[in-house]
This record gives C-alpha cells, structure tokens and sequence, in this order.
C-alpha cells in the first residue's frame, strides 16, 4: 500500500500547506529568511515576521526577525523542528506552528511579495503585494 502524497487543501479563508510532519532540515539567511522542510518543500520569507510560541506552549516572549537587515538569529531554534500545521491565508498572511511550540507568523506586505511557499506537487504559493494571494498546483 502506498502512502498518500501530502496535498494542498483549500477552504473557504483559507489554504492549509502539505508540510505536517516534516522537519526544518535547512535554515537559510540572505536577503530573506528561508526553511526547507524534508526536501519536500521551502517557504522563503523576505517580510518582517514575529517567531513566538504556540498557545499550549508555557513560554511567551516573541522576536520580530527582519531578513532585510539579517535580523533572523533567533529563526535558527528552528532547526529540526516538525511542522505541525502550516497555514496560509487567503488575505496573505502565513502560520506555522512547530513541535517544539514555536510560532511563525507573518504579515501580508503592502509593496512587496511578502513570502513564498513551494512543495509537493509542482505546489507555489506566493503572498502578493496588498494582502492576497497567488497559487500554483499540478494537482486536479
């Protein structure tokens, strides 16, 4: 029996993005911040974003991290963590909650592509400028 491929699933506000239960296995810093997740897919941030923890989490203080002056240092706690849910919504904004109880979360840009997604399935998803959001699949 073979295992499904993780899919794209869309709802009414929002998209919920294949990444459950992969691994942080690369954490990148240039002009954006970037993860990748199991070499299955990517999401690069170049928008100013708020890392924080979950609500089940005991922990409460957040670091805004700001890829446009290298400001991502604490992104690197990152690293291995497992997805737990990754959701973008259709208004542009980006959730990602991970095993450890970190919280990624980002804004939509009013100028700028504010993030980008691929993965499984020929899947991109790219947060536009103004607060919505293009996407891509191969899927049916």
């Amino acid at each position: 029996m073979c295992a499904a491929r993780p899919a794209l699933v869309e709802h009414a506000d929002r998209w919920v993005l294949p990444f459950r239960g992969f691994a942080v296995t690369k954490v990148e810093a240039d002009w954006a911040f970037g993860l990748t997740f199991d070499d299955q897919g990517a999401v690069r941030i170049s928008s100013t974003m708020t890392l924080g923890w979950a609500a089940t989490a005991a922990r409460s203080e957040t670091a805004r991290l700001k890829p446009e002056c290298q400001d991502v240092a604490a992104g690197l706690a990152l690293f291995n963590a497992t997805v737990l849910s990754a959701v973008a919504s259709k208004s542009g904004g980006l959730r990602i909650v991970f095993d450890d109880g970190h919280r990624l979360a980002v804004a939509p840009d009013s100028d700028y592509e504010a993030w980008t997604a691929t993965g499984p399935s020929g899947m991109l998803i790219v947060s536009r400028p103004g607060g919505d959001l293009a996407v891509w699949t191969s899927q049916p």
